[in-house]
């Protein structure tokens, strides 16, 4: 077995939830977020912010609807003059270009990770 020095306590200490996408913008500006993306995580945790490399593989407006998942529960980071209040999840491309994740089939928003 290869080195696995985590454990599920790890995992659980992430709070990972699926939340929609209720609005998005582009973000020239930024050095390494291309968009703001307003995600919408259910009547718990409400509406939140977050900044995103999205560019090339999205151009913003094909995401309004859809589902994705984030990391709720880290401290908001300052990206210029915008706080992303949540970190939402993406494995690169075989360019190193970003795929969100999201769930295969449309579940509850505030759904958390397990």
């Amino acid at each position: 077995m290869t080195g696995h020095s985590g454990t599920t306590e790890d995992l659980e200490k992430l709070d990972i939830r699926v939340g929609r996408v209720i609005e998005v913008q582009s973000f020239p500006e930024g050095r390494y977020s291309t968009h703001i993306l307003m995600i919408d995580f259910g009547p718990e945790l409400g509406t939140k912010k977050s900044l995103a490399k999205l560019a090339p593989n999205y151009e913003g407006p094909e995401l309004i609807g859809r589902q994705v998942l984030a990391v709720v529960n880290f401290p908001p980071r300052q990206i210029g003059k915008h706080l992303s209040e949540v970190l939402t999840l993406g494995v690169p491309d075989e360019n190193g270009n970003v795929i969100l994740l999201r769930p295969d089939r449309d579940v509850p928003s505030g759904g958390k990770l397990y």
